[in-house]
Protein backbone atom coordinates (compact mmCIF):
# COMPACT_ATOMS: atom_id res chain seq x y z
CA UNK A 1 0.00 0.00 0.00
CA UNK A 2 1.11 3.58 -0.83
CA UNK A 3 -0.86 6.34 0.48
CA UNK A 4 -1.33 9.63 2.45
CA UNK A 5 -1.72 10.68 6.15
CA UNK A 6 -5.38 10.32 6.05
CA UNK A 7 -5.35 6.09 5.16
CA UNK A 8 -3.91 4.00 8.14
CA UNK A 9 -3.15 0.28 7.34
CA UNK A 10 -3.84 -2.40 10.21
CA UNK A 11 -2.71 -5.70 8.97
CA UNK A 12 -5.20 -7.65 11.49
CA UNK A 13 -8.30 -5.14 10.11
CA UNK A 14 -6.88 -5.75 6.53
CA UNK A 15 -6.53 -9.13 6.99
CA UNK A 16 -10.56 -9.37 8.03
CA UNK A 17 -12.06 -7.38 5.47
CA UNK A 18 -9.77 -7.63 2.65
CA UNK A 19 -8.01 -11.00 2.65
CA UNK A 20 -9.92 -11.48 -0.95
CA UNK A 21 -7.22 -9.17 -2.21
CA UNK A 22 -4.83 -11.11 -2.14
CA UNK A 23 -6.42 -14.52 -3.13
CA UNK A 24 -7.99 -12.64 -6.09
CA UNK A 25 -3.75 -11.57 -6.86
CA UNK A 26 -3.11 -15.02 -8.64
CA UNK A 27 -3.91 -14.34 -12.46
CA UNK A 28 -1.19 -11.18 -11.64
CA UNK A 29 1.41 -13.80 -10.36
CA UNK A 30 0.86 -16.29 -14.20
CA UNK A 31 1.19 -12.91 -16.14
CA UNK A 32 4.32 -12.44 -13.95
CA UNK A 33 5.57 -16.04 -14.89
CA UNK A 34 8.44 -16.25 -11.96
CA UNK A 35 11.23 -18.34 -12.83
CA UNK A 36 13.04 -20.29 -9.73
CA UNK A 37 16.12 -17.54 -8.85
CA UNK A 38 14.72 -14.60 -10.04
CA UNK A 39 15.20 -11.21 -8.27
CA UNK A 40 11.93 -9.65 -7.63
CA UNK A 41 10.88 -6.58 -6.32
CA UNK A 42 7.41 -6.63 -4.92
CA UNK A 43 6.08 -2.87 -4.88
CA UNK A 44 3.09 -2.06 -2.59
CA UNK A 45 4.14 -5.58 -0.82
CA UNK A 46 1.06 -4.98 2.22
CA UNK A 47 1.73 -7.69 4.85
CA UNK A 48 3.22 -10.13 2.16
CA UNK A 49 1.05 -12.86 1.36
CA UNK A 50 1.13 -12.44 -2.28
CA UNK A 51 5.51 -11.85 -1.83
CA UNK A 52 5.72 -15.24 0.10
CA UNK A 53 4.41 -17.23 -2.41
CA UNK A 54 6.73 -16.06 -4.43
CA UNK A 55 9.43 -16.28 -1.95
CA UNK A 56 8.22 -19.95 -1.82
CA UNK A 57 8.70 -20.90 -5.33
CA UNK A 58 12.20 -19.81 -5.26
CA UNK A 59 12.69 -16.49 -6.60
CA UNK A 60 14.87 -13.71 -4.20
CA UNK A 61 11.79 -11.10 -3.18
CA UNK A 62 12.33 -7.70 -1.66
CA UNK A 63 8.77 -6.13 -0.33
CA UNK A 64 8.36 -2.78 0.13
CA UNK A 65 5.54 -0.60 1.48
CA UNK A 66 4.72 2.72 3.02
CA UNK A 67 2.92 1.12 5.76
CA UNK A 68 5.22 0.84 8.77
CA UNK A 69 2.65 -1.94 10.00
CA UNK A 70 2.19 -3.43 7.33
CA UNK A 71 6.08 -4.33 6.99
CA UNK A 72 6.32 -5.19 10.67
CA UNK A 73 3.36 -7.84 9.66
CA UNK A 74 5.70 -8.56 6.37
CA UNK A 75 8.94 -9.34 8.39
CA UNK A 76 7.18 -11.27 10.95
CA UNK A 77 6.07 -13.94 8.26
CA UNK A 78 9.58 -14.00 6.97
CA UNK A 79 9.87 -11.69 4.04
CA UNK A 80 12.78 -9.56 2.98
CA UNK A 81 10.58 -6.05 3.30
CA UNK A 82 11.34 -2.19 3.86
CA UNK A 83 9.40 0.81 4.05
CA UNK A 84 9.83 3.12 1.05
CA UNK A 85 7.72 5.26 -0.56
CA UNK A 86 6.37 3.91 -3.97
CA UNK A 87 7.07 7.51 -6.02
CA UNK A 88 11.39 7.64 -4.78
CA UNK A 89 12.46 3.99 -5.09
CA UNK A 90 16.04 3.92 -4.26
CA UNK A 91 17.34 1.08 -6.70
CA UNK A 92 19.38 0.81 -9.96
CA UNK A 93 19.10 -2.45 -11.81
CA UNK A 94 18.83 -4.54 -9.29
CA UNK A 95 15.69 -6.77 -10.56
CA UNK A 96 14.69 -9.48 -13.09
CA UNK A 97 10.95 -8.13 -12.00
CA UNK A 98 8.67 -5.59 -10.41
CA UNK A 99 5.51 -6.91 -9.44
CA UNK A 100 2.59 -5.16 -7.44
CA UNK A 101 -0.88 -5.67 -6.80
CA UNK A 102 -3.49 -3.76 -5.58
CA UNK A 103 -1.11 -0.49 -4.39
CA UNK A 104 -0.25 1.54 -7.78
CA UNK A 105 -4.14 3.34 -7.52
CA UNK A 106 -2.39 4.42 -3.92
CA UNK A 107 0.14 6.11 -5.78
CA UNK A 108 -0.59 9.31 -7.37
CA UNK A 109 1.66 10.82 -8.83
CA UNK A 110 2.41 7.63 -11.70
CA UNK A 111 5.14 8.96 -13.85
CA UNK A 112 7.41 9.56 -10.92
CA UNK A 113 6.47 5.36 -10.00
CA UNK A 114 7.21 4.34 -13.36
CA UNK A 115 10.69 5.93 -13.50
CA UNK A 116 11.64 4.10 -10.43
CA UNK A 117 10.90 0.92 -11.66
CA UNK A 118 12.39 1.44 -14.51
CA UNK A 119 15.47 2.42 -12.91
CA UNK A 120 15.15 -0.94 -10.73
CA UNK A 121 14.75 -2.90 -13.24
CA UNK A 122 17.68 -4.79 -15.53
CA UNK A 123 17.54 -4.63 -18.86
CA UNK A 124 15.01 -6.90 -20.08
CA UNK A 125 13.49 -7.40 -16.68
CA UNK A 126 9.50 -6.93 -16.36
CA UNK A 127 6.97 -4.78 -14.90
CA UNK A 128 4.10 -6.83 -14.05
CA UNK A 129 0.96 -5.63 -11.84
CA UNK A 130 -2.85 -5.40 -11.31
CA UNK A 131 -4.67 -2.13 -9.47
CA UNK A 132 -7.97 -0.09 -9.97
CA UNK A 133 -8.51 0.91 -13.46
CA UNK A 134 -11.35 3.26 -14.72
CA UNK A 135 -14.44 2.90 -13.11
CA UNK A 136 -13.53 1.14 -9.76
CA UNK A 137 -15.91 0.78 -7.12
CA UNK A 138 -17.86 3.52 -8.71
CA UNK A 139 -20.68 3.15 -7.04
CA UNK A 140 -19.22 2.98 -3.76
CA UNK A 141 -17.15 6.36 -4.85
CA UNK A 142 -20.54 8.22 -6.04
CA UNK A 143 -22.27 7.53 -2.79
CA UNK A 144 -19.37 8.21 -0.25
CA UNK A 145 -19.11 11.76 -2.55
CA UNK A 146 -23.11 12.09 -2.54
CA UNK A 147 -23.49 11.64 1.22
CA UNK A 148 -20.16 14.06 2.29
CA UNK A 149 -21.35 16.57 -0.29
CA UNK A 150 -25.26 16.62 1.22
CA UNK A 151 -23.32 17.60 4.62
CA UNK A 152 -21.16 20.49 2.98
CA UNK A 153 -18.12 18.73 2.64
CA UNK A 154 -15.79 19.14 0.17
CA UNK A 155 -14.77 15.47 -1.34
CA UNK A 156 -12.14 14.26 -3.82
CA UNK A 157 -11.24 10.86 -5.61
CA UNK A 158 -7.91 9.95 -3.33
CA UNK A 159 -6.96 7.20 -6.19
CA UNK A 160 -5.14 7.01 -9.47
CA UNK A 161 -8.13 4.78 -11.69
CA UNK A 162 -6.76 5.00 -15.19
CA UNK A 163 -7.75 3.69 -18.38
CA UNK A 164 -5.72 1.21 -20.24
CA UNK A 165 -4.61 3.53 -22.88
CA UNK A 166 -3.52 6.05 -20.50
CA UNK A 167 -1.87 3.89 -18.55
CA UNK A 168 -0.08 2.07 -21.64
CA UNK A 169 1.04 5.97 -22.92
CA UNK A 170 2.68 6.30 -19.33
CA UNK A 171 4.89 3.24 -19.70
CA UNK A 172 5.66 3.63 -23.21
CA UNK A 173 6.49 7.41 -22.26
CA UNK A 174 9.05 5.98 -19.92
CA UNK A 175 10.64 3.15 -22.68
CA UNK A 176 8.68 0.53 -21.95
CA UNK A 177 7.26 -2.16 -24.44
CA UNK A 178 3.44 -3.12 -22.75
CA UNK A 179 3.12 -6.78 -23.64
CA UNK A 180 -0.34 -7.22 -22.38
CA UNK A 181 -3.03 -4.36 -20.59
CA UNK A 182 -6.35 -5.10 -19.78
CA UNK A 183 -9.50 -3.62 -17.95
CA UNK A 184 -11.22 -6.15 -15.93
CA UNK A 185 -14.77 -5.79 -14.55
CA UNK A 186 -14.71 -8.21 -11.36
CA UNK A 187 -17.44 -7.90 -9.23
CA UNK A 188 -15.87 -9.24 -6.15
CA UNK A 189 -17.95 -10.80 -2.84
CA UNK A 190 -17.01 -8.73 0.40
CA UNK A 191 -16.40 -11.17 3.58
CA UNK A 192 -18.98 -8.64 5.14
CA UNK A 193 -21.14 -5.44 4.28
CA UNK A 194 -19.78 -2.92 2.72
CA UNK A 195 -18.88 -0.89 6.32
CA UNK A 196 -16.00 -3.04 6.93
CA UNK A 197 -14.46 -2.50 3.51
CA UNK A 198 -15.04 1.20 3.95
CA UNK A 199 -13.22 1.30 7.42
CA UNK A 200 -10.55 -0.10 5.60
CA UNK A 201 -10.00 1.35 2.43
CA UNK A 202 -12.14 5.18 2.59
CA UNK A 203 -10.37 6.58 4.90
CA UNK A 204 -9.31 9.61 2.97
CA UNK A 205 -13.32 10.03 2.60
CA UNK A 206 -14.34 9.22 5.91
CA UNK A 207 -11.16 11.25 7.76
CA UNK A 208 -12.40 14.35 6.11
CA UNK A 209 -15.07 14.33 9.26
CA UNK A 210 -14.56 14.63 13.21
CA UNK A 211 -14.31 11.38 14.27
CA UNK A 212 -17.37 11.19 16.08
CA UNK A 213 -18.91 11.65 12.95
CA UNK A 214 -17.30 8.57 10.82
CA UNK A 215 -19.20 6.15 11.80
CA UNK A 216 -22.40 7.99 11.20
CA UNK A 217 -21.09 8.63 7.98
CA UNK A 218 -20.48 4.50 7.20
CA UNK A 219 -24.06 3.38 8.50
CA UNK A 220 -25.63 6.03 6.08
CA UNK A 221 -23.55 5.10 3.24
CA UNK A 222 -23.73 1.45 3.69
CA UNK A 223 -27.87 1.97 3.88
CA UNK A 224 -27.28 3.94 0.32
CA UNK A 225 -25.63 0.97 -0.91
CA UNK A 226 -27.73 -1.80 0.32
CA UNK A 227 -30.10 -1.76 -2.74
CA UNK A 228 -27.04 -1.91 -4.95
CA UNK A 229 -24.44 -4.12 -3.86
CA UNK A 230 -26.08 -6.17 -1.47
CA UNK A 231 -28.51 -9.22 -2.72
CA UNK A 232 -31.79 -11.07 -1.01
CA UNK A 233 -29.30 -13.21 1.04
CA UNK A 234 -27.57 -10.53 2.48
CA UNK A 235 -24.27 -11.26 0.15
CA UNK A 236 -22.80 -8.18 -0.57
CA UNK A 237 -20.21 -7.37 -3.70
CA UNK A 238 -18.17 -4.89 -4.88
CA UNK A 239 -18.26 -2.97 -8.14
CA UNK A 240 -14.30 -3.80 -8.49
CA UNK A 241 -12.81 -2.77 -12.02
CA UNK A 242 -9.27 -4.13 -12.34
CA UNK A 243 -6.46 -2.87 -14.79
CA UNK A 244 -3.87 -5.77 -16.01
CA UNK A 245 -0.71 -4.74 -17.64
CA UNK A 246 3.14 -6.46 -17.89
CA UNK A 247 6.03 -4.41 -19.89
CA UNK A 248 8.98 -5.23 -20.46
CA UNK A 249 12.52 -2.60 -20.38
CA UNK A 250 14.24 -3.42 -23.59
CA UNK A 251 17.85 -4.98 -23.81
CA UNK A 252 19.57 -8.09 -22.43
CA UNK A 253 21.32 -9.03 -19.40
CA UNK A 254 25.11 -7.87 -19.62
Amino acid sequence: MNSGSTQHWNPQDYSANAGFVSELGMPVIEWLAPVKGESILDLGCGDGTLALKLQRSGCDVVGIDASPDMIAAAISSGLQASVCDGHQLPFVERFDAVFSNAALHWMLRPEAVIAGVWAALRPGGRFVGEFGGAGNVATIIDALESELHGLGVPAECPWFFPTPDAYQTMLEQAGFEVTKVALIPRATPLPGDVGGWLRTFAQPYTNVLPESQRDDLITTVVEKLKPRLCDAQGNWTADYVRLRFAAVKPGTHA
